[in-house]
């Protein structure tokens, strides 16, 4: 179809509800899908190897997301400001890595389960209790609670842009 009869996105109200419906779906695919094993082993460790498999995990984390808001910027027509959605981009992949990085991991057995420093200190904080002990899946819901409220706020930053 001729660009006539598709009009660009062109308010950041209406490109906002895309930008994190993409960064959501590709926050899915980077997390559960591609996520190699080596680094959901080890990100969560410390010194060096924890860091470089952190480290690789979000790299390869932000490029999916990156190449999933290009895509959703080409195909709809969004017309997303890259300098805000870069911006939007990094605000993703540093609260993933703070994430990430505070150690632990989720386990199949809840009794060896590990839980991140972040989780149980604002656990703790917020007043929630036993959470944690009580609901084997506490540790893992928390975690991506945490990521996908941050993917709104960076959704929120890569709509924010005016056309360019």
């Amino acid at each position: 179809m001729r660009t006539a009869l598709r009009p660009a996105i062109t308010t950041a109200a209406l490109r906002f509800p895309s930008c994190y419906a993409v960064l959501t779906a590709a926050h899915e695919g980077a997390d559960h899908i591609t996520q190699r094993d080596a680094h959901a082993v080890a990100k969560g460790k410390p010194g060096p190897e924890g860091r470089r498999a952190c480290a690789g995990h979000v790299i390869e984390y932000t490029a999916v997301q990156a190449a999933a808001l290009l895509l959703a910027d080409r195909g709809l027509r969004l017309r997303l400001d890259w300098r805000y959605a870069a911006a939007g981009l990094a605000l993703s992949a540093i609260t993933h890595y703070a994430a990430d990085r505070s150690g632990g991991r989720w386990g199949e057995d809840p009794e060896t389960q590990e839980t991140t420093r972040m989780v149980r200190f604002a656990n703790n904080w917020l007043g929630k209790g036993t959470w944690l002990q009580r609901d084997p899946q506490a540790g893992y819901r928390y975690d991506q609670a945490w990521h996908k409220v941050w993917i709104a706020v960076a959704a929120g930053v890569a709509a924010a842009g005016g056309e360019r």
